[in-house]
């Protein structure tokens, strides 16, 4: 069976939790585990993503300091024999890239995938061998014409990414 996670960023949500949609939580139950890429905004919604899934999470630069004090800024998970580098992003959205190469600078001939948010953008590209993926974001259409989430599949190392356009 492959590894399914559930990936979303960029929620944004204060203290109504009932703006996640029903979908995400039927997903989050359906996945292994579910990372979320920053920009949670409020402990609450860190807290109601926990009840569903274990949360592999970081802080955004929107995100309170009661997410700061509890998510990094950056990780690395590993999934089978995968490694997978966890960050929000900074910067506009031209030099995206740019930027999560530089935060993982150390690491980056190890790391196979590449999480991140910020842009509220989806993206689901590999460039020089690995996956570069941005779910976009759930509640928010500022820089894409829908919201969305992604869907990563790890079997061994095969790595498969989906972006899911909420409706």
């Amino acid at each position: 069976m492959p590894t399914r996670i559930l990936v979303v960023s960029d929620t944004h949500i204060a203290d109504d939790i009932e703006q996640i949609p029903e979908i995400i939580r039927e997903q989050a139950k359906k996945s292994d585990c579910c990372i979320h890429a920053g920009d949670f905004i409020s402990l609450a919604a860190l807290q109601e993503f926990q009840k569903w899934t274990k949360i592999y999470g970081v802080c955004g630069n929107m995100d309170s300091d009661e997410i700061r004090e509890r998510l990094p800024y950056k990780q690395i998970i590993s999934f089978e024999s995968v490694r997978l580098a966890l960050t929000h992003g900074r910067g506009h959205a031209d030099n995206l890239i740019n930027h999560i190469n530089n935060e993982f600078s150390d690491e980056i001939e190890k790391i196979d995938i590449f999480v991140f948010g910020h842009s509220h953008s989806p993206i689901n590209k590999f460039i020089n061998n690995k996956l570069y993926f941005n779910p976009g974001s759930l509640t928010d259409t500022v820089s894409s014409s829908y919201c969305s989430y992604g869907i990563l599949e790890i079997n061994g190392s095969k790595i498969k990414g989906k972006v899911v356009e909420l409706e």
